[in-house]
C-alpha cells in the first residue's frame, strides 16, 4: 500500500514537473516568434532606406533627402552629458549606502525608496525634469534640461545595480586590507571599486540603453522634431533618435514609415553595441576575485 502511494506521488511530480517545463518551453518559443516577427518587419521595411545618404543628412520634407545626422549626434551629446552625471552621483550614493551609511530603519526607508524609484514610469520623470530644470532653474527647452532628465530616469537604477555589485565584493577582502593596515578609504579606492567595476559597469550601460531608447520624458522637456544642425553648446535646441522617429511615424504618407523603419534599425544597432560592450566587460572582469 505504501509503495504504491509512493509510486502514485512519484508520478504525480513527474507530470506536474513535464507540465512546467513545457510551459516555460511554450512561453519562451512565443517571445521569440513576436521578437522574430518584429525584426522582420522593421527589416523588410527599412533596410533599403538604410545608407551613407540616410546617416549623414539632416531631416527633410522629402523621403529621398531626409536622413538621422541630427538626431545621432542628439544622442550623442545627451549621453556624453547623461552618462558622467548618472554615474557619479549614482555611484557615490551606493557607495556611502552599503559601506557608510548605518543600516537602521532610515537607511533601509531610502533603500525601498531608490528601488521603487526604478519602476516609476519614464513620463514621471519628464513632468519632474520639466518643472525643475526647464521652469525653475530657468533652463528651458534645451540640451542639458534633457539630459539631467534623462540623467534622473536612469539613476535609481545605477544606484541598485552599483549597490549589488559592492554588496558581491567579499568581506574577506575587506578585511584582509584593513588588516594590513588600509584606512577605510584606501580599501574603498583600491579594493572594493576595482572588484565592483565589471558589475557597475554593466549596469550602467544597460541602464544608459534605456535612456537612448527613451521617448517620453524627451517630449515632455521639448526636444524638437526637426532640427538642422547640431548642438554647438549646452543650451541648444536638440533632437535624439527616438523623436525623430516618432515624428516620422506619425507622418501620413505611408513612405515615412519605411523612414522610420530604418532609423529604427540605425537605433537598434547602436543599442546591440552598448549591450554588447556590458556583456564584454562582464566576461573579462568578472572571474578578477
Amino acid at each position: 500500500m505504501s509503495q504504491h502511494v509512493n509510486t502514485s506521488h512519484t508520478k504525480s511530480r513527474v507530470n506536474i514537473n513535464k507540465f512546467f517545463k513545457f510551459l516555460f518551453i511554450f512561453a519562451t518559443a512565443l517571445a521569440m516568434l513576436f521578437l522574430a516577427a518584429l525584426f522582420y518587419r522593421i527589416v523588410s521595411q527599412g533596410m533599403g532606406y538604410v545608407s551613407i545618404d540616410f546617416l549623414k543628412n539632416f531631416p527633410a520634407p522629402y523621403i529621398e533627402e531626409a536622413g538621422l545626422f541630427a538626431g545621432i549626434m542628439g544622442s550623442i551629446f545627451m549621453m556624453a552629458i547623461t552618462a558622467p552625471v548618472s554615474i557619479i552621483i549614482g555611484v557615490s550614493t551606493a557607495l556611502y549606502l552599503e559601506e557608510y551609511a548605518k543600516q537602521n530603519k532610515f537607511t533601509r526607508f531610502i533603500q525601498i525608496n531608490v528601488q521603487n524609484l526604478a519602476g516609476v514610469p519614464s513620463i514621471v520623470f519628464g513632468l519632474l525634469g520639466l518643472t525643475f530644470f526647464v521652469y525653475i532653474l530657468g533652463f528651458g527647452y534645451t540640451l542639458i534640461a534633457g539630459a539631467l532628465t534623462m540623467s534622473l530616469l536612469v539613476l535609481p537604477v545605477i544606484v541598485v545595480s552599483s549597490q549589488e555589485a559592492i554588496r558581491s565584493v567579499p568581506l574577506e577582502i575587506r578585511e584582509a586590507s584593513i588588516g594590513m593596515g588600509a584606512t577605510k578609504w584606501q580599501t574603498i579606492w583600491r579594493i572594493v571599486l576595482p572588484a565592483a567595476i565589471p558589475g557597475i559597469i554593466t549596469g550602467s550601460i544597460l541602464a544608459l540603453s534605456r535612456a537612448i531608447g527613451e521617448t517620453a520624458p524627451l517630449i515632455i522637456v521639448g526636444a524638437a522634431t526637426a532640427i538642422y544642425s547640431i548642438p554647438d553648446s549646452f543650451m541648444s535646441k536638440y533632437t535624439v533618435m527616438p523623436i525623430q522617429i516618432y515624428s516620422w511615424t506619425a507622418r501620413p504618407q505611408a513612405e515615412w514609415q519605411f523612414v522610420a523603419a530604418a532609423g529604427i534599425i540605425v537605433l537598434l544597432i547602436l543599442l546591440l553595441c552598448m549591450n554588447a560592450i556590458a556583456v564584454w566587460i562582464r566576461n573579462k572582469f568578472q572571474n578578477r576575485y
